[in-house]
């Protein structure tokens, strides 16, 4: 591990890139402490510490949220935007089916809705969750619908920046720039959550129960260490489907056998966004038809009751199955191997191929949404028998996105690595 990152670092251009990342996210951390002028932080901090759905929110934004900077939305309208117009070219609207399959050209159209939607997402997400707040805890200091319009374009400006730095990662620094903004938020906020976990464990602790307070500590972070190995293990875990060509000769060696790769974890942590996102759809709706039955409803859906935890569960097990669906085609797969002359050993090609590999797919899919669902409500569980807050639990969406990140980042440094290295060779 030291010895790639010493030949990352000896390489001109990829040093560049990591530096031009580096300029990007300071850049990015720095619009994240500038506030919206009118808004009464204290009051929003507050709130966000009552409500678990928002906690997340925040979680995802590296703190912006509650501070309610510019970029206090962070790039989830364009993550929402994303998901909804893949949604629709699944075969929904054939004018975005027809871009899908258009190649590069039609990719670019595609991306192009996709900015024009955030920009619409953005801006309603933006004016009902200042009104919403407003109303609920007055966080403005002028309540006024001109001060809602102009927050709200604020906070959508900050947004479309956001996705133009994230632009500028993918192009010139490292990795996908947007996976790499909520990556920098979540890291972000790691050492002020042990801080507090400390000061709650151990600097609270009456005399005589210092020596309990650091035991505990240290059990946290190793339950930490634990769950980050265990979300690696699951990024990692594959069910390998043996195939093998008609063109291979009679003889089978190690190298005629190859396999098809199903990722246990296939709809990575898209699943629990789509939960949070229709337990707050509701909410946000309330809140500009009636505040009591709103804060009702948030009661209701509170991720620090056994009720919303078990829908939220329930949200998240269901949404893994529909998204993996989305993401991997059996059919499709089943199609493809046929036309490239590639079958399963002891299984026959068409329908009993499209048969074996949605049974092997749901199989996995069942453990893999097993293991997401754990991670997803660990955050929250565990508070409901110790005496952490839901804001410095252990676990959920945090770590998969850090962990995510971080490997598919690493994956990518070290095959331009190898491509530099090729390339100098052929010289």
């Amino acid at each position: 591990m030291m010895h790639t990152f010493a030949s990352l670092f000896r390489n001109k251009e990829i040093r560049k890139k990591i530096f031009f990342t580096l300029a990007m996210l300071l850049i990015y951390r720095i619009g994240s402490a500038i506030p919206v002028p009118g808004v009464d932080s204290a009051a929003l901090s507050s709130s966000i510490a009552d409500n678990s759905i928002l906690n997340m929110m925040n979680l995802l934004g590296g703190g912006a949220f509650e501070r309610m900077s510019v970029f206090a939305l962070g790039v989830t309208p364009y993550i929402t935007a994303s998901i909804i117009i893949q949604l629709l070219s699944m075969d929904v609207i054939p004018a975005l089916t027809e871009m899908a399959k258009s190649g590069e050209t039609g990719r670019i159209q595609m991306d192009k809705i996709t900015r024009y939607l955030a920009v619409v997402l953005a801006f309603v997400q933006a004016y009902s969750m200042v009104y919403g707040f407003d109303k609920q805890y007055g966080i403005l200091t002028n309540s006024a619908m001109s001060q809602y319009l102009y927050t709200a374009t604020i906070l959508t400006a900050g947004t479309q920046f956001l996705v133009w730095i994230g632009d500028r990662i993918s192009m010139f620094g490292i990795g996908n720039g947007i996976s790499i903004i909520i990556f920098a938020g979540i890291v972000s906020n790691m050492p002020a959550s042990f801080a507090e976990v400390w000061s709650i464990l151990v600097s609270g602790s009456q005399q005589g129960a210092v020596f309990s307070g650091v035991l505990q500590f240290v059990l946290y972070c190793v339950l930490y260490f634990a769950i980050i190995v265990g979300v690696v293990i699951m990024e990692l875990a594959v069910r390998k489907i043996p195939i093998q060509y008609t063109s291979s000769s009679n003889v089978r060696g190690a190298g005629d056998i190859t396999y098809l790769p199903f990722k246990i974890n296939s709809a990575s942590v898209i699943p629990v966004i789509f939960a949070s996102s229709i337990m707050t759809a509701p909410q946000i709706i309330l809140s500009f038809i009636d505040t009591e039955k709103y804060t009702a409803l948030s009661n209701f859906l509170s991720l620090q009751k056994p009720v919303g935890l078990i829908i939220y569960a329930v949200l998240t097990f269901l949404f893994t199955f529909f998204y993996t669906d989305l993401q991997v085609d059996p059919d499709k797969v089943a199609e493809n191997l046929g036309k490239s002359g590639a079958y399963i050993p002891g299984i026959r090609p068409g329908s009993e191929t499209r048969t074996y590999l949605h049974k092997v797919l749901n199989r996995i899919t069942v453990l893999g949404a097993a293991a997401l669902t754990v991670i997803a409500v660990i955050p929250y569980l565990l508070p409901m028998f110790t005496s952490l807050p839901t804001s410095v639990s252990v676990g959920g969406t945090g770590i998969i996105i850090v962990v995510g990140v971080a490997m598919e980042t690493m994956a990518q440094l070290k095959g331009q690595l190898t491509q530099k290295q090729y390339h100098g060779f052929l010289k």
